[in-house]
């Protein structure tokens, strides 16, 4: 078996999901994993298949054929599995929303040895105070030798310098 990974985005619209699964399973794929969104008009989304090597480029082949309707691209995954369990963490975002939230909070994990794993943010109109409230619910998994305590700390004084609230769970 190979692990795929596949991109899609195209104009939203009834049956794209369909499209993609019927072309999976006539190629005897499992769709094992996705993330997949509607987004200002627009449909994306990230879709992990496994399928037994010899079928694999026939797949490929067969997902070109919704070039028409989504934009489908296929990544090969890693076969390899890591050889220690890293310790995963995840960390919850809010504030006035304004440019660069985004940019900093990943900046500072990265600098510290936190790989982002997941991300899911939105921004939502603040009821009493007006304005945009931003809001990013983050999974991330430390490098060995990486110190949660030390990840707290650079998250506490970074929220402080941007405005905003992190909260921090295991």
């Amino acid at each position: 078996m190979v692990t795929l990974v596949l991109t899609v985005v195209g104009d939203d619209r009834a049956g794209l999901v369909s499209s993609v699964a019927d072309i999976v399973d006539a190629h005897g794929g499992n769709w094992e994993n996705s993330e997949l969104a509607e987004l200002a008009g627009a449909f994306a989304g990230i879709v992990e298949v496994s399928v037994d090597v010899d079928r694999a480029d026939a797949l490929r082949q067969a997902l070109e054929s919704l070039s028409g309707t989504l934009a489908v691209t296929v990544h090969t995954g890693s076969a390899t599995a890591p050889a220690s369990v890293p310790r995963s963490v995840t960390l919850d975002v809010v504030g006035n929303d304004r440019p660069g939230i985004v940019r900093e909070v990943s900046a500072a994990l990265s600098a510290r040895g936190a790989s982002i794993e997941r991300m899911s943010t939105q921004t939502t109109d603040a009821a009493m105070a007006g304005g945009r409230l931003f809001e990013a619910a983050i999974t991330v998994t430390l490098i060995e030798g990486v110190e949660v305590d030390d990840l707290v700390a650079e998250l506490e004084r970074l929220a402080a310098e941007i405005q905003v609230d992190v909260s921090l769970s295991d």
